[in-house]
């Protein structure tokens, strides 16, 4: 099974892929980043994104996919950029794939360590370490990214404990989503076509990414396959 793990952010998004088999374990696939260019604004930075993580998904088909949940307390200001980045990965997602799951840091960190409240040193460490890598996975958001992934690999035996379907967690409602968001993806899916005939007559979100140096996306498991394969020779 392939699972993809993000790890969100405006500027750099992590991106991590691992395959695990039936007894298991899990073997790293591909990891990276996609950057978004500072001087650009908010609303293009979030196409970008987009365009990032569908073609990660369209590349490598994961079947299910997890993601970090967004904790902060100082700088609400980048907090609050880095939760539009969040929604735009979530609804690719979401869209692309229908299997979405989210953990926090805390979850996250004791899943690998056994220690809630671990540095980033360690898991990054325990990340190599059970994905058998020589070096630890560089940037420090694609090796964040790969944690994910490996915190799902190992709690899925909990089922559909952590699928997003309901935001609410104060109650516990966080489950898998029901047969209205179902119905609703499958409206989507109808609707497609006539969409891209409605954007056509305007300035799409692929046009405007193409527009302002989309090539300057870095990922996508491009820069990234020189690195793994240094970790494996």
């Amino acid at each position: 099974m392939i699972i993809l793990g993000i790890d969100p952010g405006i500027a750099t998004l992590g991106f991590g892929l691992v395959d695990k088999d039936k007894n298991g374990n899990c073997t790293v696939v591909d990891y990276g980043v996609v950057k978004t260019p500072k001087e650009e604004g908010l609303p293009v930075r979030l196409a970008m994104l987009e365009e990032g993580v569908n073609k990660i998904i369209e590349k490598y088909n994961p079947e299910e996919i997890a993601m970090e949940e967004l904790f902060f307390s100082k700088n609400i200001t980048t907090g609050i950029a880095v939760a539009h980045a969040r929604g735009v990965a979530m609804l690719a997602c979401v869209k692309k794939c229908g299997r979405l799951f989210e953990y926090t840091p805390m979850q996250i960190k004791q899943a690998l360590t056994g220690y809630g409240r671990a540095d980033k040193a360690q898991i990054q460490q325990v990340v190599a370490s059970i994905l058998r890598l020589k070096t630890i996975p560089k940037p420090d958001d694609a090796a964040d990214a790969l944690a994910i992934a490996l915190c799902h690999a190992q709690t899925t035996r909990f089922g559909n404990l952590f699928a997003v379907g309901n935001t609410t967690r104060t109650k516990g409602n966080n489950t898998v989503s029901g047969s209205n968001f179902q119905a609703l993806m499958e409206m989507e899916k109808k609707k497609s076509k006539s969409r891209s005939s409605a954007f056509s007559s305007g300035t799409s979100a692929n046009e405007l990414t193409k527009a302002t140096r989309l090539t300057g996306i870095t990922g996508v498991g491009r820069a990234t396959r020189g690195v793994q394969k240094s970790d494996k020779e």
